[in-house]
């Protein structure tokens, strides 16, 4: 097995202000895809080396502060995604702590709601 995980999906309660946000705080656009239920997005990834996932708005995707924590690529610095996400309607609720020889991370509430995180190596 290559990653245990292999991909997640964050429930949004509005698309569009969602979209902004991971736009804004990730530095990357978020392709939207049709889906016959759902209004769906995937965030940017290597989906053949790696692992990503999407936002979703629909019927039984609720948003939550409880339950399994994602942790977000902060990139090479994760500071500089973590100063943007309070400008785009997050909030951080933990700073950007060291976790050792492991790097870096830091907890946010997202726009709609979630508990996420990030993480990076500086």
């Amino acid at each position: 097995m290559k990653n245990a995980i292999n991909w997640f999906e964050i429930p949004v309660l509005n698309f569009e202000r969602a979209k902004t946000f991971y736009e804004t705080i990730l530095g990357e656009p978020i392709q939207v895809m049709p889906h016959p239920e759902y209004k769906y997005g995937l965030l940017p990834g290597d989906m053949r080396n790696g692992v990503t996932g999407g936002i979703v708005q629909g019927a039984g995707f609720e948003p939550s502060t409880k339950g399994t924590l994602i942790y977000l690529n902060g990139g090479e610095d994760l500071s500089i995604s973590l100063s943007k996400v309070e400008a785009a309607g997050g909030k951080v609720i933990f700073p950007k702590s060291a976790i050792g020889a492991n790097g870096f991370m830091a907890h946010f509430i997202d726009t709609e709601g979630n508990k996420l995180a990030l993480h990076s190596l500086k």
